[in-house]
């Protein structure tokens, strides 16, 4: 009789435990929330630059005091930071003029540094910019895995030249940086919207 309760006990227990349940699976990768804070803008106003342009209230202004190892080219070289997504806005200023730094060879410079991206790039989309001021230029939008997914350049023709560049300090991986990155192209088109030549 022990032997038999035993064995009903036993092969009870196996049923059990061979229940349906359900299959565990590893969750798939996932990315941290990003808390993207409202859009506010301010104007621009440095001393130091021939323009004003709006730019977001959650971004600060770094001067670039340095080139490399030796003085930046041109006191209106600057940062827009914005710590909540990790990135920036690198911004480059130069008078152009009929010797050295002319309009030709300013916007062949600035096709030549996005053409360096061609290595890494699935795709880049060149939108041509005319402003009703006559102000003109080009916006790059460039996909895949590479150092700056957006860059800009606004020119009046005769006297300045402005070129813009965005960057992430983190690795190039565009499926994660896909929202910070759209963030931060309405703030450069707002740059880009907003542009005044001052002189």
């Amino acid at each position: 009789m022990k032997f038999i309760l035993l064995f009903i006990t036993l092969l009870s227990i196996m049923i059990l435990s061979c229940g349906d349940s359900a299959v565990l699976t590893p969750k798939p990768r996932a990315f941290p929330k990003v808390e993207f804070p409202e859009k506010v803008y301010q104007k621009f106003t440095g001393d130091f630059c021939e323009f004003t342009f709006n730019y977001p209230k959650y971004a600060n202004i770094q001067k670039d005091e340095y080139y490399f190892e030796g003085q930046a080219p041109h006191s209106c070289w600057f940062d827009i930071n914005v710590p909540q997504v990790n990135g920036k806005i690198h911004c480059s200023y130069v008078p152009l003029d009929k010797k050295i730094n002319t309009l030709d060879e300013m916007r062949s410079d600035a096709f030549q540094l996005v053409g360096k991206h061609n290595l890494k790039a699935t795709y880049i989309d060149e939108l041509p910019i005319e402003k009703p001021d006559g102000t003109f230029g080009y916006a790059f939008d460039i996909e895949g895995p590479v150092a700056s997914p957006f860059q800009f350049f606004l020119t009046d023709g005769e006297k300045h030249f402005m070129r813009g560049a965005l960057y992430f300090n983190t690795q190039a991986k565009p499926d994660s940086l896909a929202p910070m990155y759209e963030f931060m192209k309405v703030d450069i088109m707002e740059l880009i919207n907003t542009l005044e030549w001052t002189e």
